[in-house]
C-alpha cells in the first residue's frame, strides 16, 4: 500500500514524499530508520485515468466468479502457512488487478485494523460476498477454523462454477445457430427477397398466401427498417420485462419440470446445489436450521426455495430433514432422501450431503452431454423446415408460370 508521509529529519529539515509499506506502523517504522521523525503518514490517494461511467463500471469491472475462487484459496492458503489475516489480505490486495475488487479489499483491511472481523467487513458488500459466504466466514471465525471454512467455500464456489459452466455450455451452441439464422433470415429479407418480388411483378404471377407473407415481412424491413426495428425491440423489452416479473417467475418454475429431459436436469441440478450448499454449511459449523435458510437463498426455483422454508419450520417441531425430502418427490429424487435418512442414522449427514452432491454433479454433466447431442439433429430439422419453407414459397410461383404457357 502507498502512503504520502510528512517528516522532520535529524538535522530538523521538513521533507515530503510516498512510501510503500503493509500499513501505517511499517511506514513509520521505515521512516525513522535514518533518524527522522514522522509528523503525518496517510494513505496516497489513487489518481483516477478516464472518465468512470457507473454502468460501464459494472460490466467491464465486474468482480467474477473465478476471481472469487482465487482470492478464497488463497487467502485459505496463506491462514493454513501461518500468515495473520491482515497481512493475508494486504498481499492478496496488492495482486489483485481489479480495481473494485482491490477497493473492496482495502475496505476490508481497514475494518480489520480497526478491531473488526473478516464477516463483518465481507457483509457491507452483499453484492460480492453472498449469505453463504459471509455465514460460513462466520462460523470459521467462531470455531477457530477459518482456514478450513474458506477452503469449503472455494470448493463450493468451484463446484457452482463448474456447474454453471456446463449448463452455459449446453446452451451456447443452439443459441448461436439461431441467431445466425436469424441473422441469415434478415440478410435474406433485406436484399434477395425484393429482387425475386420486383420480377413476379413483371411477369404478374399470382403468389401463394406463403409468398404473401414473406414479401410482406420483406416489405416492412425494407421500406422501414427503424420502425420495425424500433417493433422488435420493443418486443425484446417486453419478452424480458415479462420473464423478469414475479408471475412470469411462478408459472415458469413450474412448467420447466415438464419439459422433456430438461425437467430431469432441473431436478438434478437442484438437488446439488441444495446438497453442496448445505453440506458446506454443516461442515464449517452452522446449524441445520440457519443452514436450510441460506440454502433457500441460494436456490433460484421458488417450488425448491418453499421446500426449505417448510423444512426449517418442520426440523423445528422436531421432524427429521429426510422426511421432507421423502415428501417432495416431485422435485427431488428418491435417493436424496434415503441418502439423507442414512446419513441421519449414522451421524454422518454432511458427509453423505457430500455424496448426493458429487453424484448428481456427475448426472448433470452426462445428462448436458446428452442434451447437446439431442439438440443438433433437432435444431437441423428445425433449420431444414425453415429452409424449405421459404425456397418453396418463393420457387413455387416460378412453376405456377411455366405450367401456364
Amino acid at each position: 500500500m502507498k502512503y504520502t508521509y510528512k517528516l522532520k529529519t535529524k538535522e530538523g529539515v521538513e521533507k515530503k514524499g510516498e512510501i510503500e509499506a503493509p500499513d501505517k506502523f511499517s511506514a513509520a517504522k521505515s521512516l525513522r530508520v535514518d533518524g527522522a521523525q514522522p509528523i503525518s503518514i496517510s494513505e496516497a490517494k489513487v489518481k483516477k485515468t478516464g472518465i468512470s461511467v457507473p454502468f460501464i463500471d459494472s460490466i467491464f469491472n465486474k468482480i467474477k466468479l473465478h476471481e472469487k475462487i482465487i482470492f478464497t484459496r488463497n487467502l485459505s492458503g496463506m491462514l493454513s502457512a501461518g500468515l495473520s489475516l491482515y497481512r493475508a489480505l494486504v498481499v492478496l490486495e496488492k495482486q489483485t488487478k481489479n480495481e473494485k475488487f482491490r477497493s473492496i479489499l482495502n475496505s476490508l483491511i481497514k475494518d480489520i485494523d480497526k478491531g473488526g472481523t473478516l464477516s463483518e467487513g465481507m457483509s457491507k458488500y452483499p453484492k460480492v460476498f453472498s449469505t453463504l459466504f459471509v455465514s460460513m466466514v462466520r462460523a470459521g471465525e467462531e470455531s477457530g477454523k477459518m482456514s478450513d471454512s474458506l477452503k469449503e467455500i472455494g470448493l463450493n464456489l468451484q463446484k457452482t462454477y463448474d456447474l454453471n459452466k456446463k449448463i452455459k455450455g449446453a446452451i451456447m451452441y443452439p443459441s448461436i445457430i439461431v441467431g445466425a439464422i436469424f441473422l441469415i433470415g434478415i440478410f435474406m429479407m433485406i436484399f434477395v427477397v425484393p429482387v425475386l418480388t420486383s420480377t413476379f411483378k413483371e411477369l404478374n404471377i399470382e403468389l401463394p398466401a406463403s409468398t404473401k407473407f414473406i414479401i410482406f415481412i420483406s416489405d416492412s424491413l425494407s421500406k422501414s427498417p427503424l420502425l420495425t426495428l424500433g417493433l422488435v425491440f420493443l418486443l425484446f423489452i417486453g419478452l424480458f420485462l415479462l420473464f423478469k416479473s414475479k408471475f412470469f417467475k411462478k408459472y415458469f418454475d413450474l412448467i420447466i419440470f415438464h419439459i422433456p429431459v430438461v425437467g430431469e436436469i432441473v431436478k438434478e441440478v437442484n438437488s446439488a446445489r441444495t446438497a453442496r450448499t448445505l453440506s458446506s454449511l454443516l461442515i464449517s459449523g452452522v446449524d441445520m436450521t440457519k443452514g436450510l435458510i441460506i440454502t433457500g437463498e441460494v436456490l433460484q426455483n421458488k417450488f425448491y426455495k418453499d421446500t426449505m422454508q417448510k423444512a426449517v419450520v418442520d426440523i423445528q417441531k422436531g421432524i427429521t430433514l429426510s422426511s421432507v425430502f421423502k415428501e417432495r418427490v416431485n422435485l427431488y429424487p428418491i435417493m436424496v432422501g434415503e441418502m439423507i435418512e442414512v446419513g441421519e442414522e449414522t451421524g454422518k449427514l454432511s458427509n453423505m450431503l457430500v455424496d448426493i452432491a458429487v453424484f448428481y454433479e456427475s448426472e448433470v454433466d452426462n445428462k448436458t452431454k446428452d442434451l447437446s447431442t439431442i439438440i443438433e439433429p433437432v435444431l437441423m430439422i428445425l433449420i431444414g423446415a425453415a429452409v424449405g419453407f421459404f425456397a418453396i414459397s418463393m420457387i413455387s410461383p416460378m412453376y405456377s408460370l411455366m405450367d401456364s404457357i
